[in-house]
């Protein structure tokens, strides 16, 4: 049943996805290029609605599905980290037109070529995990 919830909802992001143009490459590029407001109103949207809900579940004390408590662990609020992880992100958007979100998004729309997006941003994970230990944070 779980499962279910969760193509549900997923069904439903994509669905929103779409409608609003939040997967479209010339929406994003014209974000980046501070052409159209579309963009930063879709996000801005999302950050509101999400910090809404993290006020909500500590408030309220909500449980994770299986009844266990949620918890947010402090960050480490160094510089370099976010400025050259912000740097390659916003690098790989511009770059392929979509975040890992609309990625999904894309695939399930069928556009195939996006799979070997998903596999790069797979495989920099990946390699991000292993090379750790040996980076500066």
């Amino acid at each position: 049943m779980h499962y279910f919830t969760y193509l549900t909802i997923g069904a439903f992001f994509g669905f929103v996805m779409t409608k609003s143009e939040a997967v479209s490459w010339y929406r994003i590029q014209e974000m980046f290029r501070f052409e159209s407001f579309h963009m930063y109103g879709i996000i801005g949207t999302a950050v509101i609605v999400g910090a809404i809900g993290v006020a909500l579940a500590k408030r309220f004390n909500w449980k994770a599905i299986h009844g266990e408590d949620l918890r947010l662990n402090p960050k480490n609020m160094s510089v370099p980290r976010y400025l050259f992880g912000g740097i390659l992100f916003g690098l790989g958007w511009a770059l392929t037109g979509a975040c890992p979100g609309p990625m999904f998004v894309l695939l399930g729309q069928g556009i195939w070529l996006i799979g070997a997006v998903i596999l790069s941003s797979i495989l920099g994970t990946f390699t991000y995990g292993v090379l750790r230990d040996r980076l500066p944070h």
